[in-house]
């Protein structure tokens, strides 16, 4: 079995076992000292476009995750962004997500992707539900070994 379909099988499993309406995979892309990050691999999703969509860090819900290394929960999309500023927000607007939980996904102690569950209803994405995204991206995603760098 090649990576591709194991992190694809991954995530489907995840998708699963939350009751997401989406999980979306956002990987790192080397683009000459600048950060990019693409959805790769997406379980729910209703459209092709997102695929297309480039990331930087910093920007959207993937890039912010990406930038700061901590999980984000949104319980109520139109809480977090008023609606003339989904253009921001792309996997927002274009899966019609209203609810979502992110996390970052390390590999060698450095933040290499992104691992985001959603729901288009509000409220749905819980602080549990956050916390099992979080437990399962740890236990390792494909080739990545989900181990952050250790602080002393």
């Amino acid at each position: 079995m090649d990576y591709t379909e194991e992190y694809q099988l991954q995530i489907e499993k995840i998708r699963e076992a939350l009751g997401c309406d989406i999980i979306a995979l956002a990987l790192v892309e080397p683009a000459e000292n600048l950060h990019v990050l693409k959805w790769q691999y997406i379980s729910g999703n209703i459209s092709e476009r997102i695929k297309k969509v480039v990331l930087q860090s910093g920007k959207g819900i993937a890039g912010g995750v990406f930038k700061n290394g901590k999980p984000l929960l949104v319980s109520d999309v139109s809480e977090f962004a008023a609606r003339d500023d989904l253009f921001n927000y792309p996997i927002l607007r274009l899966e019609k997500l209203k609810s979502i939980g992110a996390t970052p996904l390390w590999h060698g102690g450095r933040v290499v992707g992104v691992l985001l569950g959603g729901f288009r209803e509000p409220h749905l994405m819980t602080p549990e539900k956050l916390q099992m995204l979080i437990s399962m991206s740890k236990s390792g995603m494909g080739t990545l070994d989900g181990k952050e760098m250790m602080r002393n």
